[in-house]
């Protein structure tokens, strides 16, 4: 059984920056920071060494975590990708709330891409797992902690 996890490409680029950031800008700089603090004397009372060091431990943490995503990445580029007007991972929709006529734009993305505020929501979020797999005038019936919600697809967007 396969551990990939799926990505979009703009998710990969913005974890590769992140970790070539931790690592050629922060990693040193918190080093000097650490051997700057050591010059102050006793470790065991030094705030500004403690501090480094917890700056430290969690940009090593980050960058091992950034690593294992990007090796277990399985990165899709729906744009070279036929799926005949269904939706699936990557796709863009908007979708029509069938009660109240409000319009949203979503694009489904890995786990660690979603941002509902962007309109980035998750392949395993309710509304994704109601949406794969349909198509433009289909109905997507999701199951909200407040209830059924009906959305119509209104568009289907590989981009």
């Amino acid at each position: 059984m396969s551990n990939k996890v799926p990505l979009t490409i703009d998710g990969a680029e913005k974890l590769r920056k992140e970790l070539h950031q931790l690592k050629t800008v922060d990693r040193p700089r918190i080093i000097k920071a650490i051997a700057e603090a050591r010059e102050h004397g006793d470790l065991k009372e030094n705030a500004e060494y403690h501090a480094a060091r917890e700056q430290q431990s969690f940009a090593e943490g980050r960058i091992a975590d950034i690593e294992a995503k990007l090796s277990n990445a399985e990165i899709i580029d729906v744009t070279k990708l036929n799926a005949g007007g269904k939706i699936i991972f990557g796709t863009t929709v908007v979708l029509s709330n069938v009660e109240t006529g409000e319009e949203v734009t979503y694009r489904i993305v890995g786990e660690d891409e979603a941002d509902i505020k962007q309109g980035l929501i998750s392949v395993g979020s309710p509304i994704a797992r109601a949406l794969i797999g349909k198509e433009i005038d289909d109905v997507a019936v999701v199951q909200t902690p407040g209830g059924t919600v009906e959305y119509e697809i209104l568009d289907v967007k590989y981009i």
